[in-house]
Order: structure tokens, then sequence, then C-alpha cells
């Protein structure tokens, strides 16, 4: 309990010191915020009046410590702010567009992990042979070709020549495989191979020659008594990365046209729409931090040895 309580304190210091880094970049932000908001609500020419009207609703007067207390306490109930473009919440943008993001992402990382479980697998059992080659280059590749690069070929490929899927992608579960398989092969490349060495380091243990002479064969001694072994530096590496296909999927969901939280905030970089960029930001800290702990606390059940204070 003690370690439990010990890592979720960290996780809170994590979590509050990233929300004073997020709160620095929005007011370090050049230019007039106030000017922004009028100039994104139609008023390229605002008034000494009207800037100081907005100025006052934004609380941007107030002492920079009321301002930062004033945020947090709005972002810790869910209050982002107001989108400089759209005039609404950031967190009704969001929550509109979650859905999509959250079918993108937990496809691609089911389909991330099931890949890098295979060819991580099939490394390890084939090491220095021709399926350990295979693997490699296979994984190789996905971790040398961008994302976007990659999106825009299978869209010219598979849906403008071959007529597989559709060019528009509408955030439905009949259009997800595309874009969750682009926004996956990154993953699959680092972590296929974190978990080939692993599972090799585990290999080495002498309880292992034990099981060999009691007559269990390669796969069996690689599925039962090294991939326990070898799993928390794979879950480790899954954890670290589910916030990294978070990030990602702004550039894949851009790529297809996918309506989610990531397209909209590309939208948003591109109209200087603080507010919005900020709270994508956050929701990226917080996702990773959350992943994080929840992984670290996986692999302490999973591995009695990481219970015990670092």
């Amino acid at each position: 309990m003690l370690a439990v309580l010990r890592r979720v304190g960290q996780a809170l210091l994590t979590l509050a010191a990233a929300g004073a880094l997020v709160f620095g970049m929005l007011a370090v932000t050049p230019g007039d915020p106030a000017q922004r908001v009028l100039q994104a609500r139609g008023i390229l020419d605002p008034t000494p009046v009207a800037v100081s009207a907005v100025r006052a609703e934004l609380r941007l007067d107030d002492p920079l410590p009321v301002r930062f207390g004033q945020w947090a306490g709005d972002a810790v109930r869910g209050d982002l702010g107001v989108s400089w473009r759209t005039g609404r919440p950031v967190g009704t943008e969001f929550s509109d567009r979650l859905p999509a993001t959250l079918r993108l992402t937990v496809t691609a990382l089911g389909l991330a992990v099931a890949a890098a479980l295979l060819l991580g697998t099939v490394a390890a059992l084939g090491a220095g042979r021709w399926p350990d080659t295979v693997a490699r280059g296979i994984a190789l590749g996905a971790l040398v070709v961008p994302s976007f690069v990659l999106g825009v070929v299978l869209i010219d490929v598979l849906v403008v020549r071959i007529g597989l899927g559709r060019v528009i992608a509408d955030g439905t579960w009949s259009t997800v495989f595309l874009p969750a398989a682009v926004l996956a092969l990154g993953s699959v490349a680092t972590w296929s191979r974190i978990l080939r060495t692993s599972l090799l380091e585990a290999g080495s243990a002498a309880h292992l020659r034990v099981a060999a002479a009691r007559g269990a064969g390669p796969v069996r001694r690689l599925l039962v008594h090294q991939l326990p072994n070898a799993i928390a530096p794979f879950l480790t590496m899954v954890g670290l990365g589910t916030a990294a296909l978070i990030g990602g999927a702004a550039v894949v969901e851009s790529v297809f046209t996918w309506p989610g939280v990531g397209r909209f905030t590309v939208e948003a970089i591109n109209a200087r729409d603080m507010p919005v960029i900020v709270g994508f930001t956050l929701v990226a800290l917080v996702t990773y931090v959350l992943a994080s702990l929840v992984i670290d606390l996986l692999c302490a059940w999973i591995d009695p040895r990481l219970r015990s204070p670092r």
C-alpha cells in the first residue's frame, strides 16, 4: 500500500509540474490574446474599449499567480477555457470529437500491441536466423517511414487505385482500420524490438536450462517462463507510448480527415487558437502520467521485485 501511495504521489506532483509548464506556455504567448479573440470573432480592427472588455472577460489584468490559481482550478474542474476561433468551450469541442479519437487510438493501440507481441516473439524464437531478420526489417521499415507519408501513399494505392475503403474517413468503425494501422506502425517498431531484447535476456536464466532438461520445448519455455519475466519492460513502453499515440493521432487524423480532437487541434494551431492548443497539450500530459501510473502499478503487481522503493 505504501508503494502505491508513493507512486500516486509522484504522479500528482508530475501533473502539478506539467500544469505549471502548460500555463507558462499560455502566459508567454506573444501578442495580445484579447485582440486575437476579437479577430477570431470577426472584428479585425477592434477598438480599445472592446479590447479592454475582452481582457476583463479573460482576467488578463490579474496578477500572474492569481491567474494561475484560477486557471488551475478551472482545469481541475474540466474547464479548459473558450476557443478563440469558435467561441465554444474547449471541453465541449473536445467532447464532441473525443469518441472518434478514442475509436482511432484504441484500435491503433490494439493493433500495435498484437503486432509487437507477434513480431517480438517470432524474432526471439528465431534469433540470428531468417525470422529474426524479417521481423527486424519490418520493424525498421515501420520506424523510418513517417506516418503522414505512409498515410498519403496508402490512400493513393489502396483507396484511390484499388478502391478499398473511402478517401474521407467519417470517424466510424467502418473506416477506422487504415488510419489506425498507420498510427500503430511506429509503435510496433519500437515495442517489438524491446520485447525481443527482453525475451532474449530472460532466456539466459538458469531455470530455463532446468525446464529444457525436463523436456519443455522452445515455444513452451518462451511463453511460460520467458514472457512473464520479459513483459514488464514491454508494458512500460506501451504505457509511455499511449500518449505518443494521442500526439501522433493529430497528424494521422489530418491526413485521413478523421473528425477527431487531433485534427481539430491542428486547425487550432493554424489559427493560433491557444486555449485549444493548451487544452490538447494538457490532456496529452494527463493521459501520459495516468498511463505511466497504471503501467507502473501493473508491472509491480506482475513482478514483485519492482514493489520495493527505488
